[in-house]
């Protein structure tokens, strides 16, 4: 792990959502593990509590709100510039759907227990972009959970098959705006 940890040219990006191996997104981080620009690094889980939450379409998002929520279990993957470019490019920066900030992260054993190999992580995390994060965590009753998994994913609507004359950023409003089910 030292050698791809330490490139400069690399960044680490931790995800928790469609991005994971098994999830609808992953192919984009597979893709870049066969194009030579991502590795996978190992499980992990954030070394502080933070909210996970479903938005619209079942879309995740880790909060920024530190001690709140629980601590939330992903993936760690070493990525080069350019598929920051390309990740940004999925999760919206430069549309304020998600923001790139860092996170510090326990890398866990590959065991059934999962424990924590006592190395800790600096990286990245795409997390719910500041001008809606709060209000998306108090829309979910400022209750989350500590892993995406199948039941949170079975709700998660494709891009493509979302509808076309909305923003996102609007559907995100609709969704913070409405009453919880």
């Amino acid at each position: 792990m030292g050698a791809t940890v330490a490139d400069k040219d690399r960044a680490i990006i931790f995800t928790y959502g469609t991005l994971k191996r098994g999830f609808s997104n992953h192919g984009l981080i597979h893709d870049m593990i066969l194009a030579g620009d991502a590795a996978f690094l190992g499980n992990g889980h954030t070394a502080d509590r933070f909210p996970l939450v479903c938005g619209p379409y079942g879309v995740p998002f880790l909060i920024n709100i530190p001690g709140s929520g629980e601590l939330v279990s992903g993936e760690l993957y070493a990525v080069s510039r350019r598929a920051i470019s390309r990740l940004d490019e999925l999760e919206g920066i430069s549309h304020g759907h998600y923001e790139r900030l860092p996170i510090i992260v326990h890398l866990l054993n590959g065991s059934e227990e999962a424990e924590e190999t006592g190395l800790v992580v600096e990286s990245e995390a795409y997390f719910a972009h500041r001008s809606f994060g709060e209000e998306m965590w108090k829309r979910n009753g400022e209750k989350g959970f500590c892993a995406y998994s199948s039941d949170e994913a079975i709700a998660y609507v494709k891009r493509k098959d979302r509808p076309q004359d909305i923003t996102f950023l609007d559907q995100i409003r609709i969704f913070v705006s409405s009453a919880m089910d």
